[in-house]
Order: structure tokens, then C-alpha cells, then sequence
């Protein structure tokens, strides 16, 4: 997996996948629910650090829930967003990595 690109503004697949299932067990009332989210995720990153991804999830996830995407599913390249100001679009290449990887 370290193959694939860092694309979510410096974040693994694999940091990515722990910090999707650190949110589905980490009580969102907890008050150290970031710092439990952030050790979870292998240490790395701050519990600042996890607190923004997860806004930028959030905000993504209403993008995607309002239809307010630019084009259909199937007719672009998948995009990652970066940051507000820039997306990395992903290559063949990259999809076939995840083929490769078994990724789906």
C-alpha cells in the first residue's frame, strides 16, 4: 500500500481507512474523541490534524449529498480534493494500481 499517492492533503490509504473506522468507534461525545482518533491512526498525526480532516469530510460528504457535483459518475476522472484551490485527478495508472492492489 505504500504505493498509493498521498493525495488527502498528506494522508495514506492506510491512515485514511483507520481514521474512517477510529470515527465509527470512537464516541462522538467523548472529549478526547480527537486524541483517541489521532493515536488510532497510528500516532502521526495531532488531534488538530484529525479534527480538520474530519470537517473536510463533513464538507465533502454535502457536496456530494446536495448534487451539486459538476459532472456524472462515470464521465470524469475521480478527483481528490486537496484543499478549497486544488484537486489531483487521478490517472489511469493510479486506477490501475488499485486494481492491482485489489482496492474497490
Amino acid at each position: 500500500m505504500d504505493d498509493f499517492p498521498k493525495v488527502l492533503c498528506g494522508w495514506s490509504w492506510e491512515e485514511n481507512k483507520l481514521f474512517e473506522l477510529a470515527l465509527a468507534v470512537v464516541d462522538e461525545q467523548a472529549p478526547d474523541r480527537w486524541e483517541v482518533v489521532a493515536t488510532m491512526v497510528g500516532g502521526k498525526k495531532s488531534a488538530e490534524d484529525v479534527q480538520k480532516h474530519y470537517v473536510i469530510l463533513l464538507e465533502d460528504l454535502q457536496v456530494i449529498e446536495s448534487g451539486k457535483l459538476d459532472h456524472k459518475l462515470g464521465e470524469a476522472q475521480p478527483c481528490v480534493q486537496v484543499d478549497c484551490t486544488q484537486s489531483i485527478c487521478w490517472t489511469d495508472e493510479d486506477n490501475n494500481l488499485l486494481v492491482r492492489l485489489d482496492i474497490s
